[in-house]
């Protein structure tokens, strides 16, 4: 298709977005620092100025080009759904009396204050980042405000560098948008599509005006069967909003992209649209007829996503590089360029002196992946010649990886084998429900979901630990002592079931891959999961092996400690592939049933010991659930089998716990009842238990714990609040099946904040209670 904007063209070296904490999280400190006090408004512009400048220097460093609009400028104070609602005026009426700055204004609206719950968050698509989530109705009055993105603009300039704004496309914002209170029954935002259009065309305007060349608009709903659309309704209106935003004169180029997923049959027919550019996954998906889109692109780039954004292995360069040249022999001239954002990457691989060599040289962080997009660019220029040393390098690095030692364990492929239907089974419901009446649970439980804050004491006493400054007998007496001071806070709290508060865990993920063979950890690969909060996912790069239990000693002295039951806490096999960047050399079921049985072991020996209550969390199943209609059943086969295969040599006697959160449950509450947990608890205080409605309407019949407390906002829940969310569950759900609990664990939250919260939620509970039994 002929382009109707005229500009430089884009470089054949590109990619979607680049992580934008900061190497060492210098986005995260400086935002809490803000939050704190400890930094003015105008010192945290200056800061981020420098962060941008720096990001974008590090880029242009890696081989992208300066010019053409090649950097891509992605970056966020908090998040990029967030940033788009700024930007198009989409502010909901809740917060029309919030005072001050704009900038007070984003972070109430990310994370709330004492009068204003915050806007709710869920995942952004199948990965560990949460957004959050616009509120529509059909008096949203949208007014468009580029500030954000044209400051980039115009401080890249200074730079001598041509930035590309990256913004949540029309189509995908409105299809993650939810109706907000006012709207009225059955309103869809997107029936708001062509108001929208109108914000983004004046968008358009003003970042040319800023001196953008070019803009990316993100639309990874192309790529989604899980939004309430079919695939074909989506692509109706991307054409329709891509029309008219291209039909607007006074403007950047457009790239289009379409990350995350295959856009399949779709994409000639997106490739005929007035747009500059058109980038697609070609990780996850690819060109089913090339020279068919190379006949409907004309002089339309395609952007080609050949490295992978999500994961952190080697390419196999020379794979790709006969893809990008099969795709020139058809008539596509192929911009080399990453399947997604990157954001979901560690920064360097090489800063982690740590890890092996041998392991080391089998990865690829975000620096890496843009050197591999630059390394393929060239082969395109130059040809295969100029880049046949980097193609055979990793090819043996591919074959090393291979034949390492580790990687293919015969014990375990004989033990995963070795599992029949049996192994999966247990007790029935009826037979659980009386065993467990030994535990002496109170109707409308209270609990919560496992960790308690991690103060700076616990960071302290751990990073000692690790420097050798203190030996292991000091450092588990002073866990110990956390650990009591935890229990009998919760026992002078008046919680019903408690926990032992995770002192010795640095995160969910992490602890059990330290503790399990087949794992590494990083040190510096921090990675966003939303706000200012990043994980450090493992590195799961062999078989499996539990070779000692992991957490019996800890559970055991907490139960000692107190005659209230102590809940064993084990994140569960779904959860620990999510949160870790896992071997791609085998299908994934097959890794989940291989940590599935390292877990199976520690309930085991956790029922032994006299845990009677094992929380096995999942808080990443619905995460996982694959984009395409097409794979749900067989995902939640493989992934509920493994939970019930961790899972199904617990005695009846021993309540088994699972907690999901932050997801669209309502299209996997078959799964949720499949995992044949007896208590499940689930996110539900910032939807207003929005999950409960699906849930009854199931006909769930165990125990089910809708969040009553929203841990990721600094706010605390007044008793009133709290009580009226219990009476929301009360209404679908039986008192006998219900609990009460926080959103998750508590982690991340300080211990003013935390108590004061518990405490209310005890006497919100108790309050319900009362009434019930006049």
């Amino acid at each position: 298709m002929t382009t109707t904007t005229t500009t430089h063209p884009l470089p054949n070296a590109t990619i979607q977005g680049f992580p934008r904490i900061g190497p060492d999280r210098e986005l995260k400190r400086a935002v809490e620092r803000f939050w704190k006090g400890g930094l003015s408004e105008a010192e945290l512009i200056d800061e981020v100025r420098e962060q941008r400048a720096a990001t974008r220097a590090r880029l242009v460093g890696l081989g992208l080009q300066a010019s053409g609009g090649a950097v891509p400028e992605s970056f966020s104070l908090y998040d990029q759904v967030l940033d788009a609602t700024v930007a198009v005026g989409a502010i909901p009426a809740r917060f029309g009396d919030v005072e001050g700055s704009a900038l007070h204004r984003y972070f109430v609206l990310a994370r709330g204050d004492a009068q204003h719950q915050p806007l709710e968050m869920t995942k952004w698509f199948d990965t560990n980042y949460h957004f959050s989530v616009p509120e529509i109705d059909e008096q949203t009055a949208f007014e468009a405000n580029a500030d954000w993105y044209a400051d980039g603009v115009r401080e890249a300039k200074q730079q001598g560098i041509e930035a590309r704004p990256v913004i949540v496309g029309p189509v995908t914002y409105l299809l993650l948008a939810k109706a907000s209170e006012q709207a009225a029954p059955g309103f869809n935002p997107v029936t708001r599509l062509a108001d929208l259009v109108g914000a983004y065309a004046t968008l358009l305007r003003e970042l040319k005006a800023a001196g953008a060349t070019w803009v990316q608009l993100d639309e990874p709903a192309l790529v989604s069967d899980s939004l309430g659309l079919d695939r074909g309704e989506i692509v109706a209106l991307v054409e329709a909003a891509y029309r008219e935003l291209a039909a607007e004169a006074d403007r950047p180029a457009i790239v289009l992209s379409a990350p995350y997923g295959d856009v399949g049959e779709h994409l000639t027919r997106l490739a005929i649209l007035p747009v500059e550019a058109l980038h697609a996954d070609l990780v996850r998906g690819a060109v089913p007829e090339p020279a068919a889109l190379a006949e409907a692109l004309g002089e339309t780039q395609f952007v080609a996503g050949v490295i992978d954004g999500r994961n952190i292995w080697r390419t196999n360069l020379r794979e790709r590089f006969a893809e990008l040249e099969a795709l020139r022999e058809a008539g596509v001239v192929p911009v080399v360029s990453t399947s997604n954002n990157l954001q979901h990457l560690p920064y360097d691989v090489r800063r982690e002196t740590k890890l092996s060599d041998q392991l080391r040289s089998w990865l690829a962080f975000a620096d890496q992946k843009v050197e591999q997009v630059v390394t393929l660019a060239r082969g395109l220029t130059e040809g295969a010649g100029a880049i046949e040393t980097e193609l055979a390098d990793v090819e043996a690095v591919l074959r090393d990886r291979d034949q390492a030692p580790g990687v293919h364990l015969p014990e375990t492929r004989d033990r995963v084998a070795s599992v029949t239907a049996e192994s999966r089974q247990r007790a029935s419901e009826k037979e659980r429900r009386e065993a467990q009446r030994a535990l002496s649970i109170p109707q409308l439980a209270t609990t919560t979901i496992g960790s308690f804050p991690q103060t700076s004491e616990i960071r302290v006493a751990r990073a000692a630990f690790n420097r050798g400054e203190i030996d292991e007998s000091a450092y588990n007496a002073f866990l110990r002592e956390e650990i009591e001071r935890v229990i009998r806070l919760q026992e002078e709290i008046g919680l019903d079931v408690l926990v032992h508060g995770e002192a010795e865990r640095n995160d969910m993920v992490q602890y059990f891959a330290e503790h399990l063979e087949g794992f590494a950890v990083t040190e510096h690969g921090w990675v966003q999961s939303y706000g200012s909060r990043a994980t450090r996912p493992s590195i799961l790069w062999g078989d499996v092996v539990r070779s000692a239990p992991i957490t019996v000693g800890w559970s055991s002295y907490a139960q000692s400690l107190t005659e209230k039951p102590v809940k064993g806490m084990l994140t569960g096999p779904v959860t620990i592939l999510a949160w870790s960047f896992v071997r791609d050399d085998q299908p994934l079921g097959q890794t989940a049933e291989q940590v599935a049985l390292a877990l199976r072991d520690e309930i085991r020996d956790l029922g032994e010991v006299g845990i009677g209550i094992v929380q096995v969390d999942e808080p990443a199943l619905r995460e996982l659930l694959p984009l395409e209609a097409s794979r749900h059943e067989a995902y939640l086969q493989w992934s509920v089998g493994s939970f019930r295969l961790a899972t199904g040599g617990a005695p009846a006697g021993v309540q088994i716990h699972t907690h999901l959160c932050y997801s669209e449950f309502n299209e996997i509450v078959g799964a949720i009842d499949g995992l044949d947990a007896d208590v499940t608890s689930i996110e539900a205080a910032r939807s207003r238990m929005d999950v409960v409605q699906p849930i009854g309407d199931h006909g769930y019949s165990r125990g089910i714990g809708p969040g009553v407390y929203d841990i990721h906002s600094p706010r605390v829940p007044g008793v009133d609040e709290i009580r009226d969310l219990i009476e929301i569950a009360r209404e679908r759900i039986d008192a006998e099946l219900l609990w009460v609990n926080p959103d998750c664990g508590l982690k991340t939250r300080g211990y003013d904040e935390t108590v004061e919260s518990l405490k209310n939620l005890v006497a919100a509970t108790k309050a319900v209670r009362d009434r019930e039994q006049v």
